[in-house]
């Protein structure tokens, strides 16, 4: 295993290439087991199923049942409901028989953490139970421990001894079992022998699965799960590609970024973890995880999910790959050539699309983030401002504020006066053309729309000359984001640095689903390194807003260029100890001019610690209007009074040389 750690990390191992996808060129499910979970069947055979998690006490079985039952009508095929102690596993057959009494058949899961007498329980009673491996049979206590190979022997024998109690009553009981890890809360063991990695995930669930088929029980779904989704991503992929490595059975997989947080942020956040994976085929169950009404969730994981009822159908043929010349279990950005501030070590840029709306006024420019103060004559910009405004064949028509530098089709381009502070937009052939002619192109910055089937040898050679050219990847397939990153291979394979954007348009897409389409096709794309730029096409002036916030959402999301402060927050559940949803946007309202912050707010200590395992601060709650706050994993608060909390923690923030008055971060 250690062998394989070193291989998945380096990149060095020629099985490097896609053993964790059917194929990453034509749309096809990944072939796995079927998981009987009552009578709603799950695996490769059926559809992708919808899931969600009850916020309500366990213990109110009335509220429970009615809150499950708008679940159900939402959309969610499988209810999960926290069972912390043994009280409320006792009390899931109290609301599974109300449920039924009230013709609702939804299987029913238990979600288990720290107590393996609870999780036995409830496995005689729900149709699944969900385990956590990293908190099922150990304690975190934040320890580096030195093994030896006999004294970890040891360890996974002590673990095998309380496991297998639970595996045998499933077994018996015929329930189903999540092998849940999430990357916040593994053991201090697995930290210790394999670090923070999703390699350790990945062999923290592989543990308790050998267990499993030893004893041959495979009525078993697997999830990775981690609030940062580039990590959720290559975790799930190093799982699938295990499983395979080891002759392991392909079971199910459960997708979920956690603590994604609420309202577009965490539309955002959730659909470039679980879309990436749904693009290549992985994942059978979805559960969407906002800090938001369980009810709301559903929507949202089905409309990632239908995207590719007709996938395979409607998309157009690409280049099969064989192998991969970059790692898909680490982060590695594409090495390109500086082209002005694109490219090399600079953040990707936003580029704002009017080409479909003429820019004659100031105020039109409000919707990306710059904006024209009278008084004092000058411009002021946000953070969200765009870099490029791409005009089209109508050029603005007055003055772009400095930090503000606009593109124009060629044709229009080259009948300017001023070309030099203008940058001109050419096709394929139109540049190979132009290069051609003295002063055809722009001395600094030129742009270069092309597609995979362009790339041709012609074009090859002329990018590899020239040094001033960025690109402009764009498709027409309904299969987007792999075509977008079979170009961005051949990129690699020919040995091209350009830099690129990544231009993506939507017709006919509701609003809602724009944000979980684009933070799929380009956020598939950032995680793996791919893309300098974005340009999200607008049909309209009113998309404008919408479309510039989102191209910094997902570009935040995939950890690539921060320009807001970030919130770690659990969707909420049984455990939860005080207002969730108050609580985030009261702590949002407070917090979130401070750019670049990461702060966890988490409703119980099971998700505390851990889940938030990479935010800055943490809000957590510990008892009955009782607060803990953390900076990083160390507690610095115990026991704040909840109406004293969001206080204590803007001083433990102001402590650290972090905090800025909202009147000294605004822009105006």
């Amino acid at each position: 295993m250690l062998d394989f750690l070193t291989r998945a990390l380096t990149g060095d191992a020629p099985e490097t290439p896609r053993l964790y996808a059917p194929s990453l060129t034509e749309y096809s499910r990944r072939e796995t087991v079927t998981v009987n979970i009552g009578n709603v069947p799950m695996g490769s055979a059926y559809p992708i199923r919808v899931q969600s998690m009850t916020t309500i006490d366990t213990m109110d079985t009335i509220g429970s049942v009615e809150q499950s039952i708008r679940m159900i009508e939402a959309g969610c095929e499988y209810i999960r409901i926290t069972a912390p102690s043994v009280k409320e596993a006792q009390n899931l057959e109290n609301i599974r028989k109300e449920l039924r009494a009230r013709g609702y058949t939804t299987p029913l899961v238990a979600d288990i953490h720290f107590t393996p007498n609870a999780a036995e329980l409830a496995a005689r009673v729900v149709e699944k139970v969900r385990i956590n491996p990293g908190n099922y049979a150990d304690r975190k206590r934040f320890e580096h421990i030195e093994y030896t190979n006999d004294s970890y022997a040891a360890e996974l024998e002590r673990i095998r001894e309380k496991f297998l109690p639970l595996v045998r009553i499933c077994k018996e009981y015929g329930t189903a079992m999540r092998i849940g890890t999430n990357h916040g809360s593994l053991s201090d063991r697995i930290l210790s022998r394999y670090g923070d990695t999703p390699v350790g995930m990945v062999e923290s669930a592989l543990e308790f699965l050998r267990i499993c088929e030893d004893e041959h029980y495979y009525n078993i779904v697997l999830s990775m799960k981690s609030s940062n989704p580039q990590v959720m991503v290559q975790a799930y992929r190093l799982l699938v590609q295990r499983l395979d490595e080891e002759g392991l059975k392909p079971y199910p997989l459960h997708l979920g970024v956690t603590e994604a947080g609420e309202a577009e942020d965490g539309r955002i956040k959730s659909a470039l973890g679980i879309g990436t994976l749904l693009e290549d085929g992985l994942g059978d169950t979805v559960r969407v995880s906002l800090t938001e009404d369980p009810e709301l969730e559903a929507p949202v994981a089905k409309a990632l999910i239908d995207r590719y009822t007709t996938r395979a159908q409607t998309a157009s043929p690409i280049p099969a790959l064989t192998e991969l010349p970059y790692n898909p279990f680490q982060y590695s950005r594409r090495q390109t050539h500086d082209v002005a501030n694109f490219g090399g070590t600079n953040v990707p840029r936003v580029i704002a699309d009017y080409s479909q709306t003429p820019v004659q006024t100031t105020n039109e420019l409000k919707a990306i983030g710059h904006f024209y103060l009278p008084e004092p004559d000058k411009w002021a910009m946000n953070d969200l401002g765009a870099d490029y405004l791409y005009t089209g064949n109508v050029p603005a028509g007055f003055m772009l504020p400095n930090g503000l530098k606009e593109i124009q089709n060629y044709a229009v381009w080259n009948a300017q006066t001023d070309q030099l502070n203008n940058h001109p937009m050419l096709t394929a052939s139109e540049y190979l053309t132009a290069r051609a002619r003295p002063q055809g192109l722009h001395i600094r910055l030129n742009f270069v729309q092309f597609t995979l089937a362009d790339l041709t040898d012609e074009l090859t050679d002329a990018l590899r000359s020239d040094r001033n050219i960025v690109g402009v990847a764009r498709t027409d397939n309904t299969h987007a984001m792999p075509e977008l990153r079979r170009l961005f291979v051949d990129l690699v394979n020919r040995e091209l640095t350009l830099p690129m954007v990544v231009m993506r348009g939507y017709t006919n897409v509701p609003t809602v689903d724009l944000p979980l389409y684009a933070a799929t096709d380009l956020g598939g794309l950032l995680v793996d390194g791919f893309g300098d730029g974005v340009l999200l096409q607008a049909t309209h002036s009113d998309e404008l807003k919408q479309l510039n916030g989102l191209a910094f959402g997902i570009l935040q999301a995939a950890r690539t260029r921060i320009t807001k402060t970030e919130y770690i927050s659990c969707p909420s559940c049984g455990r939860t100890l005080f207002d969730l949803q108050e609580t985030t946007a009261h702590i949002r309202q407070r917090t979130d001019h401070l750019k670049g912050v990461k702060i966890g707010i988490m409703g119980c200590i099971v998700n505390g610690p851990g889940e938030m395992a990479d935010a800055d601060y943490g809000y957590v709650g510990i008892g009955r209007d009782k607060i803990a706050l953390y900076r990083g994993q160390q507690v610095m608060k115990k026991s704040v009074p909840a109406a004293n909390a969001v206080d204590e923690l803007i001083e433990l923030i102001r402590e650290d040389g972090r905090w800025l008055e909202p009147s000294q971060a605004a822009a105006f």
